[in-house]
Parts: C-alpha cells; structure tokens; sequence
C-alpha cells in the first residue's frame, strides 16, 4: 500500500501523526490478539471434551439400545436456553447461563423401573448437544474475530509503520536537500553580487 503525501511540512506533520497511532496502538492490538488465541485455544480444548463426553454418553445409550424401542423420546424436551453476553478482549460472545428442559408427566407404576434412567440418559444427552453446539458457536466467533485481529496487527506491522516511516524519511530529506539548495543558491548569490560589486568600485 502506497502512502500518498506531499513534500511539506503540513504533511510531514499529518504522516508522523499517523504514525504515532499506529506506534502506540500496535501493542495493544498484539495483546488482544494473544487474548483472543488462548480463548480460540480453550475453546477448542472445550469442544473436543465435549464431543468425548457425547460420544461416551451415545454409548450408554446404545448399550440400553434393545431397551429403546419402549421409550417414549417426546418424554424429555427442551424448553430454553438461556444465554448472556461477556466481553472477551473487546469481543462480544454469548454466554451459557442454562439450559431447561422439560419431562412430561408419565405413568410411573405402568412404565418399567428403567425410564427414570433412560429419561436421565436423555437429559444428559441433549445438555451435551446443545453445550457442544454453543461452544463451537462461541469458537467459530472467536476464530473470526482473531483472524481479523490478526490481519490488523500484520497490515500495521508490515505494510502501514514501515510505509509512514519511509514517507517521514522522504519528505525531510526532501526539505533537507531544498534548504541546502536554498543556502547554496543564497551563497552563490552573495558570491556574484559580492563581485559586481567589487568590479564596480574599481
């Protein structure tokens, strides 16, 4: 990205400016960046623990799997989720506050002794579920903002303060040479008239 300036002392004035922002902004874009990569970190440890939990909790399901085709699935429903906001390095990402289901009355004397478990199996399985599509909800936001952080810490690491800092170096050198060019113009001037005069008076 080219930096477009002027060889002034008004844009030299804008240029350091912008690269004074830059200067002080870059720390803490960096420290936001190493935040949002140990949430995306913890998140993902969360997810794959989630995901073995499920698997697990599938394979209690599946060793009662005869047992299952006398169950009653719509016994157990899910009724809310209840979710808050936290900020996690300037990012806004939803919170789990709590999950409610709901267990539809049934006959407790008619139904097998084995309902209160397959119920509490249930239970367990769609909390797991909903849990490990939150987090990786909350990862894949995560993920995002981090990437975009990261985009912003390489274009001013990279491309804007080295730019600022050679259009800085251009612009005085540029001055530097004219004000030389000036005092050598003026010398050269003096040197002339100097000598004029000098051939008049004699």
């Amino acid at each position: 990205m080219a930096i477009k300036f002027q060889y002034n002392k008004t844009s030299l004035q804008y240029i350091e400016k912008q690269l004074k922002v830059r200067m002080r902004t870059l720390p803490i874009i960096k420290s936001k960046e190493t935040a949002l990569r140990l949430e995306v970190k913890k998140s993902k440890e969360e997810a794959v623990e989630l995901e073995r939990q499920l698997e697990s909790q599938i394979a209690g399901y599946e060793s009662m799997y005869a047992l299952w085709g006398e169950f009653d699935p719509s016994l157990v429903e899910l009724k809310d989720v209840e979710l808050a906001v936290k900020k996690i390095a300037g990012v806004r990402v939803p919170l789990l506050n709590n999950i409610r289901l709901e267990v539809k009355p049934f006959g407790v004397f008619s139904s097998p002794k084995w309902y209160f478990d397959g119920i509490n199996l249930l239970q367990g399985l769609a909390k797991t579920a909903v849990e490990r599509e939150f987090v990786l909800a909350k990862l894949a936001l995560l993920e995002h903002a981090r990437k975009k952080t990261t985009q912003k810490v390489n274009l001013f690491e990279k491309v804007q303060i080295p730019g600022f800092q050679e259009a800085v170096r251009k612009i005085k050198r540029f001055m530097e040479d004219e004000e030389n060019l000036s005092k050598s113009s003026q010398k050269i001037l003096k040197t002339l008239l100097q000598k004029r005069k000098e051939e008049e008076e004699s």
